[in-house]
């Protein structure tokens, strides 16, 4: 590109684009009187035709969206500059007519102000012109696309590359390969800037950024983690066969290879496989490495109007894992509050939504409270700032490259608000019309029936247009997704779909109860420790911990199955075979390998992964067929003893993969030499022929060199990659033919390639590149014959995940006081002795040693406990504790108690604390409610249900009036075992109306008086009770609740603590005496007789002399009898 110094001069800057340009020479050929006079220049040669694509009308278009508004007073007076110009220099070559350039010299220039540049690079097709004036003109307008409307400088065939590349991912960070370097440019390089925090500077036309090669992956990996959608495009051609070509003066071509998002990150450029061992920052790489990486679609479907209104709808979900090829699919009808749809959401945990342009109010409400509970997100190019989510957004039509300069304020975010967590949700909005019924069947229909690769495609089509229509519709958004990353091929085995809910086979664990009972992350700091999973989690591999997050949150309920697990975990706790130590010393360390296999069935690993894989497989087959004899000879229980049989079976294939690879060279990354025998590759073995033939040539013609130069011990040398050089000494160069061409020299040799060695050698590297291309394209037909295996290998590891998991609740149970509980099918009932919160006595220790407490719940007698008793006296620890045992003991763990009985139970539905929901519109008590109006609806007799003081969110009346309808409503219709606890006494009354199904309790304390009362000061005054927490459930009911020992315990000031003493004295005396004037008109309302009525006015009157402290006279006592 040309610059203007301050002194008028041009000069050249360095060329970064790496693309062949023309030697300075070609360029400046042009002269001034080769354009005043172009009849003599066509006499001495012929017009050339312009070998640079073309630009179309409709880029002219997006190019013209490049210019700012503000600019555009500014460009109209540069073109009119511009017109006048050229219209002076039309006068002076007043002959000219048509004949065709290139804009090779700077002196060709059409405008000669000095905000104009050029680059050798920059040569542009003008199209050729006309002998006359006119076409000249029309001419003219047509090369106008190359030009930026803004500054008038050309843009570079690379830039114009760009710009058709952005024009078709719009919503993609692009990283384009420019030799041994990846660029950004315009807004990309803008953002690569700030979350990379890399140098961003203007070139030529944009704003550009670079990272090296080799650290690709890192970056990536970090743009993606931050909910960017990036794509990598690279060069599709290499020097040596460009320059062989015909189109050896033109750009590189290039296309976009892969795009990663945080649900799609697989493949060879982010390395999901790196050994923590390389030399690269292992926390870099590491970010994205969560447990699941779901994309989640949401489709809706209102039935009729009026169950619009209500907010009552069908939804259908399908969730896909890329890395790890899992399909699970589910509808069901959801009520205003969405708590279904938000529950699949938190037991899922998606990295990434597909949604319709529009959803429901409702639905919306719920993906804002969703996504703003996980992160705060930026705006950005690419995503825009719309409930605390990053969302995609983009307009038809636009094109945002970004040029320098350009106004971009806008867009921009300050550094220091960029969040650098990578829990961010990314939403990607699609149009109404891929959720549309008829659309979605037409596409699914093509999709089985004509791309699916079997003749069985219309018998899985008949299986998918089996699903529920909103499913259909989800799925079918999900393909096309999934087809702009080349990851649908996962989706062409309906068989593999698995639905997520279950009734009949899974505890029924909605959202709110996952997040009461901190099952799979803590409510304080949403992280894993401090949740149920953290103190059951011990696996010791990747795809391990993701199976156990789906036992967590998918209880089973069939006794069988649970027993099994019982069965195999108490095998492994108490057998004495070193077996099981074996087995679980071949889980450690293992990479990821159920990824790792996804990623060669997308055929997007490398040869480094695969061999990883492929050799970790094969060692586990080999280590564990070694051991089968004594697997059956040790093993008894079947779950275990035949998930280890089957595994070597399954993996029986692999070790012929393994033979055909040549190590060095898989763990090196040459395909050349990947392949040991080649008979199965004679396109391969043809090449490599090839290129030995001229090699033998190369090799015979050092002999007629030998005699050329009179030196019979010549020999060729290899320099800075130059091979077949010959080497002669200063001294002897004039005995060098003089058709012989100097590579290189140094003070006292010089090197030589005779005509022969040149045109051989640039053959040999011809071929060279063409093998690289072969081998590629054959690594792929390997890869696609290895993906037969997919399925046979996928539940291999699958068994190994079930294995792992069994060693981690082996684990479990090896912790003090740990007892296996015993599951039955047939009776409802929860009963545990001396049983502890799991989470609480892990976090406590062996320090502080946690209280147990006893349960005793069955359908049969008492099965609803009423609990009061102090604040913070352990009730809500208490009722959690009996929850996640219950939890545990149907996932097949061993429990911490000293006994357990636990009947199945369907579900488990829980009403606790007190928030509001600004995102969903619902007050505190709002939220309450509905919490129990959705629990109400769900509950069977077979429920576990936990209300934690309900209705204290309203006034006191209607508080205990719907807690005491609600609790009746559960006792009498619903008859589930319910846990309720509560602060008002009027409730416990219950107990009077049910004696045999309503027990009281309370959690045990101790008023510390003496304390009490040498703190107690004038008559006036008055303090709050100390208190002692015993932490133990007891029967009977609590009559205070000594929430002002709680206001001291958080440090409320003195003064207050006196005060409120004294008025909540006040208050219960005189709630006191309101009670027993009731108690007494009771009575009155009952007596007949008038003796017993004067007793009554008798002692009725001496309490109201008590109370008021006055003094009464005898005299008026009894002038009062007497009236």
């Amino acid at each position: 590109m040309f610059q203007t110094s301050e002194f008028g001069t041009k000069r050249r800057t360095s060329s970064e684009n790496n693309e062949p340009c023309e030697k300075k020479t070609e360029a400046l050929q042009s002269t001034v009187e080769d354009i005043c006079n172009p009849l003599k220049t066509l006499d001495k040669k012929e017009p050339q035709k312009c070998e640079k694509p073309r630009i179309c009308l409709q880029t002219l278009d997006r190019l013209r969206e490049f210019s700012s508004d503000s600019d555009q007073l500014c460009n109209k007076v540069r073109e009119d500059s511009f017109q006048e110009k050229q219209s002076m220099s039309l006068e002076k070559c007043s002959t000219i007519m048509g004949r065709s350039t290139e804009m090779e010299s700077p002196l060709l220039s059409w405008d000669t102000s000095p905000k104009v540049a050029q680059k050798e690079e920059s040569h542009c097709d003008l199209s050729q012109f006309s002998a006359s004036l006119k076409s000249y003109e029309n001419t003219q307008n047509t090369s106008d696309v190359n030009l930026n409307k803004r500054t008038k400088s050309i843009y570079t065939p690379l830039e114009l590359q760009v710009i058709e590349m952005k024009k078709q991912y719009k919503d993609a960070v692009l990283c384009v390969e420019c030799g041994y370097k990846y660029r950004f440019f315009g807004e990309d390089a803008e953002i690569a800037a700030r979350e990379l925090n890399i140098y961003c500077h203007p070139d030529h036309n944009f704003m550009t950024a670079s990272i090296p090669s080799h650290r690709l992956f890192v970056h990536v990996r970090r743009l993606v983690a931050k909910g960017y959608k990036v794509g990598v495009i690279k060069q599709m051609e290499t020097a040596a066969l460009k320059a062989a070509g015909e189109n050896k003066s033109s750009l590189f071509s290039r296309k976009l290879t892969a795009l990663y998002t945080k649900s799609t990150l697989i493949g060879e450029d982010v390395n999901p496989l790196l050994k923590l061992d390389d030399s690269v920052d292992v926390e870099e790489v590491t970010t994205m490495d969560v447990p699941d990486n779901y994309l989640l679609c949401i489709c809706e479907n209102g039935e009729n109007l009026k169950d619009r209104k209500k907010g009552d709808i069908v939804i259908g979900i399908m969730a896909v894992q890329p890395t790890t090829g899992e399909v699970i699919f589910d509808s069901f009808r959801d009520c205003a509050s969405r708590l279904e749809l938000e529950s699949r959401v938190l037991r899922l945990q998606p990295v990434e939504l597909i949604l319709p342009s529009s959803l429901s109010d409702q639905s919306e409400k719920l993906v804002n409270s969703i996504t703003s509970m996980r992160h705060i997100g930026v705006e950005s190019t690419a995503f825009m700032k719309t409930g605390y989510r990053w969302e995609r957004k983009l307009m038809p039509g636009d094109v945002r490259v970004g040029a320098v300069g350009s106004s971009t304020s806008s867009q921009q975010t300050d550094p220091a608000s960029v969040v650098l967590r990578d829990d961010r949700i990314r939403i990607e909005r699609m149009e109404n019309l891929h959720f549309e019924y008829s659309h979605a069947f037409q596409l699914i229909t093509d999709f089985y029936a004509r791309e699916v690769p079997e003749i069985t495609g219309p018998q899985k089509l008949s299986v998918i247009l089996s699903l529920d229509k909103p499913v259909i519709c989800s799925l079918a958004a999900i393909i096309a997704y999934l087809k702009e990353f080349n990851l649908e091929k996962m989706l062409y085995n309906p068989s593999n779909f698995k639905r997520l809910s279950n009734e009949t086979e899974y505890m029924t664990i909605n959202a709110t109860t996952m997040k009461n009972l901190e099952i799979l992350q803590n409510q304080t700091d949403m992280k894993t420790k401090g949740s149920l999973l953290w103190v059951l989690d011990h696996t010791k591999t990747s795809f391990g911990r993701r199976r156990l997050k789906k036992w967590v949150t998918q209880p089973l309920m069939k006794s069988s199955d649970i027993n099994a697990r019982l069965d195999a975990v108490s095998e492994i706790l108490l057998s004495e075979s070193s077996v099981f130590g074996q087995i679980q010393n071949l889980l450690c360390k293992l990479p990821d390998i159920e990824r790792g296999l996804c990623s060669v069935f997308h055929k997007k690993c490398s040869t480094q992964e695969f061999f990883l894989i492929v050799s970790t497989l094969s060692r586990l087959e080999l280590e564990i067929q070694a051991l089968v004899p004594v697997i059956h000879s040790h093993v008894k229980t079947p779950l275990l003893q035949n998930t280890l049989l089957e595994i070597p079976e399954l993996l029986s294939p692999i070790k012929h993969y393994l033979k055909i690879l040549n190590e060095e060279a898989a763990k090196s990354g040459d395909k050349t030499q990947l392949f040991k025998d080649l008979t199965d590759f004679p396109v391969i073995r043809k090449k490599k022929e090839e290129i030995l033939d001229v090699l033998s040539k190369i090799q015979l013609h050092l002999l007629e060199i030998r005699k050329q130069i009179k030196n019979p011990s010549a020999e060729y040398v290899t320099v800075s990659g130059q091979e077949f050089m010959i080497e002669v000494k200063n001294s002897l160069v004039s005995s060098v033919p003089s058709t012989w061409v100097m590579v290189s020299s140094t003070k006292a040799v010089s090197r030589f390639h005779s005509p022969f060695i040149i045109e051989n050698y640039r053959h040999l590297n011809q071929l060279r590149e063409q093998l690289v291309l072969d081998c590629s394209a054959e690594w792929l037909n390997f890869l696609d014959h290895f993906s037969e295996h997919y399925h046979p290998v996928s539940k291999a590891i699958g068994h190994l995940a079930t294995i792992d998991c069994l060693f981690s609740l082996a684990q479990v149970a090896k912790q003090g006081d740990y007892c296996r509980p015993v599951v039955q099918d047939n009776r409802r009932e929860i009963i545990i002795k001396n049983g502890r919160h799991p989470v609480i006595d892990v976090l406590l220790g062996e320090q502080d040693q946690y209280v147990p407490n006893t349960t005793n719940l069955s359908g049969d007698g008492e099965r609803v406990m009423i609990i009061t008793g102090p604040n913070m006296g352990g009730k809500s620890s208490y009722i959690k504790q009996v929850a996640l045992i219950t939890v545990m003991a149907q996932i097949g763990s061993y429990v911490p108690a000293e006994e357990s009985t636990i009947g199945v139970v369907d579900g488990i539905f829980t009403r606790m604390g007190a928030a509001d929901n600004i995102y969903k519109g619902r007050s505190t008590f709002m939220e309450e409610l509905t919490d129990t109006a959705e629990i109400i609806r769900k509950a069977t007799s077979r429920s576990l249900v936990i209300l934690d003081e309900l209705g204290r969110g309203t006034s006191t009346h209607d508080g205990i009036a719907i807690a005491y309808a609600t609790l009746e409503h559960f006792i009498r219709d619903v008859e589930s075992l319910t846990l309720f606890v509560t602060h008002y006494p009027s409730v416990c009354e219950l107990e009077k109306v049910y004696p045999e199904e309503v027990g009281n309790y309370h959690m045990a304390f101790l008023v510390n008086e003496e304390e009490s009362g040498e703190q107690k000061g004038s008559e006036d005054e008055e303090n709050p009770e100390f208190i002692t927490f015993l932490y133990q459930i007891t029967k009977g009911v609590s009559a205070r609740s000594y929430g002002l020992n709680v206001a001291k315990l958080a440090d409320v000031p003195e003064e207050i603590l006196k005060k409120a003493a004294h008025k909540s004295k006040e208050l219960e005396e005189l709630v006191n005496v309101k009670r027993k004037k009731l108690k007494s008109f009771a009575e009155v309302w009952k007596i007949n007789d008038s003796r017993e009525l004067q007793k009554w006015i008798t002692s009725a009157l001496l309490l109201i002399w008590v109370l008021s402290g006055r003094v009464w006279r005898k005299t008026y006592s009894k002038s009062c009898w007497n009236k």
